[in-house]
């Protein structure tokens, strides 16, 4: 074979089987993991904005907010206590997706998706009926523990259940739950915000408890996952569950890759070792830089304080809730249109091209906000200028979400090998936390310090990552879950990490399901 390159014998996105009726519900029940996540980056940002919630737990908030109406614009809703009740969340999220690692790995993806959902039902319980500033955050630990458990086990879950060559569209389902949910949030925050009584944030904060009671009573009624089954030594029902997902009795050459997978797995014990080993490379460098890119975006910076943005740059209280509500809808829509391409065009066109749009996007608004604000922070826009400063914001939002959205969770839940998969997808909610956690505690001291510039400084992080995605970054389209080493080996840079008899895939064509190396691909060939 030319130039050493290899082939994948297993005939690669041609395993038999079809989409069923059945793989396209647990998908659906699955995917709902996203809500509660979605639904909390929604509902924080509207919250926080609401007088009568900054008035009983952070009225020094209020009272700086209220006592000055020519404050300057960049530095108004400055206090670190309010960015802790929000960015508390997501440091639980990054301890307990380790835990969940554990779990997902040792009881199976369902268990974690229905520890994560309890979790999150009584964080929502004690944040409804929250008197003071440390049950707010109590509560909100818990939420963070819910979420790291769901979104370590859903994306995971999701790209072993899909057959090849729709894993992308039913993986991005999850992504599209996270954008209902901040859109149902920001439908709520809408409404309760003119509740009279000053109490509509407690059925904000209370009402929480919906998406948490669909994904636990959901992951109760869901199947495990074949690669589970067959990772924990149940290869019968494996087996019947292959067939079953797949709709055929043909599954050999799918389940023989998964038995070789599973022969790997056990010969790990320590995953958390293994995987900073060599051949483990390429994927790790993923599930940390993807992550990494996707909070340094800007996007949070939007979604978490659209309200607050909106409010910042103009806008009266409602009027802010309602265009974070416009750019919800954006959000669903633009999310839509990445489950429908992604597995036609590819990761890659789509990574790119989102760049590019967001890219042009930060410009357009960094520059738009600076010549009516300047340094000073202090002007007022007209409804025309003001409509298109929210115009481009929300071609921002499409850009990333039918990009860097739902394929800085695809991407990762779908490059680790069976042996180490649980332990990488831990990685990567813990980096993509962890930023998030970051940027949510210091956008508003960088809001103020770097003022419109903070427009541009995410639009350098923008060119950087389209510019990694475009050297680094491989096509995963089409390829099965358990065959995904060969992509890495035959990348021009990654390749060099992987020795030849490292890779590992089923022996199709003997049957047998004992390892075939690269040795052996090279000599059927």
């Amino acid at each position: 074979m030319a130039g050493g390159a290899i082939v994948n014998t297993s005939g690669g996105k041609d395993y038999p089987g079809k989409m069923t009726a059945f793989v396209l519900m647990t998908c659906l029940v699955a995917a709902t993991g996203g809500l509660i996540f979605g639904y909390d980056i929604g509902i924080s940002g509207g919250v926080t904005s609401m007088d009568s919630f900054l008035l009983k737990f952070f009225p020094s908030v209020y009272k700086k907010e209220k006592a000055d109406k020519s404050t300057n614009q960049y530095c108004k809703f400055d206090s670190q206590l309010l960015t802790m009740f929000t960015s508390s969340l997501y440091l639980a999220a990054l301890v307990a997706s380790f835990f969940a690692s554990v779990v997902t790995r040792v009881l199976g993806r369902k268990w974690s998706m229905f520890g994560g959902g309890i979790t999150f039902l009584i964080g929502a319980a004690i944040n409804g009926g929250a008197v003071n500033v440390f049950m707010l955050i109590l509560g909100r630990i818990l939420l963070g523990i819910g979420v790291g458990f769901a979104n370590q086990s859903v994306p995971v879950y999701l790209s072993e259940m899909a057959p090849a060559r729709l894993r992308g569209m039913l993986n991005i389902g999850f992504q599209l739950m996270i954008t209902i949910g901040i859109l149902a949030a920001n439908l709520i925050n809408y409404g309760v915000a003119k509740i009279k009584g000053g109490w509509g944030w407690r059925v904000s904060l209370a009402l929480a408890a919906v998406p948490a009671g669909i994904i636990t009573l959901g992951s109760l009624f869901l199947p495990d996952t074949p690669n589970s089954l067959i990772d924990r030594g149940h290869e019968e029902k494996a087996k019947s569950m292959l067939r079953k997902i797949r709709g055929t009795d043909d599954i050999k050459l799918e389940y023989n890759d998964l038995l070789v997978a599973s022969q790997e797995s056990k010969t790990v014990e320590h995953p958390w070792r293994n995987i900073t080993m060599r051949k483990y490379r390429p994927q790790l460098t993923m599930a940390i830089l993807i992550p990494f890119f996707q909070q340094l975006t800007g996007i949070n910076v939007i979604m978490f304080y659209a309200p607050v943005l909106f409010k910042t740059i103009g806008f009266g209280s409602d009027a802010s809730l309602m265009s974070a509500v416009i750019s919800g809808l954006v959000n669903v829509f633009a999310t839509l249109l990445s489950i429908f391409t992604v597995d036609k065009l590819g990761r890659r066109k789509l990574l790119l091209f989102g760049g590019a749009q967001m890219l042009i996007c930060q410009i357009i608004v960094g520059t738009l906000i600076a010549i009516k604000f300047g340094t000073s922070g202090e002007a007022h826009l007209s409804k025309l200028y003001a409509g298109a400063v929210v115009l481009f914001i929300c071609l921002y939002v499409s850009g990333f979400a039918w990009s860097w959205g739902p394929l800085g969770w695809l991407v990762p839940s779908e490059i680790f090998p069976l042996e180490i998969r649980s332990a990488g997808q831990s990685i990567n909610v813990a980096v993509n936390m962890f930023f998030t956690f970051v940027i949510a505690q210091v956008f508003l001291a960088m809001l103020c310090q770097m003022k419109f510039g903070l427009f541009y400084f995410f639009g350098c992080w923008v060119v950087l990552m389209t510019i990694f995605v475009a050297l680094f970054l491989p096509e995963t389209k089409n390829v099965p879950i358990e065959e995904m080493v060969i992509v890495w080996k035959s990348h021009w840079f990654w390749g060099s990490f992987i020795r030849d008899d490292e890779v590992h895939v089923g022996n199709i064509e003997m049957g047998n399901g004992k390892p075939t190396t690269v040795g052996t691909i090279r000599q059927a060939n």
